[in-house]
């Protein structure tokens, strides 16, 4: 008995984790986005890397989003989002840590 009920939570837990993957969020823009704005980065900070500030499509304009500080991941390195031009339009790539 006590089985089936942890199988079944394993399922819930499983299935709301894949829900959530689906519903990832595309970006979609007609236009290049304009040149980064001049960012100062700030000085290094043991433990964190520094994600650069890029533009975000939203309600039909650009707006710039800041730089920011991601607490490192041991053994990762951080790829920043960036812009790809795909056909007439432009698609955001999200950042990553990759191995």
């Amino acid at each position: 008995m006590k089985q089936s009920r942890m199988l079944k939570l394993l399922m819930v837990v499983v299935s709301s984790l894949v829900a959530s993957a689906a519903f990832a969020v595309v970006i979609i823009a007609p236009m290049a986005p304009p040149a980064p704005r001049p960012e100062v980065m700030p000085p290094a900070r043991a433990g964190f890397v520094w994600d650069p500030g890029h533009w975000n499509w939203v309600a039909g304009h650009y707006v710039w989003v800041e730089g920011h500080w991601l607490a490192v991941r041991p053994g990762h390195r951080w790829v920043p989002g960036h812009w790809a031009h795909v056909g007439a339009q432009w698609r955001w790539i999200d950042g990553r840590w990759t191995v």
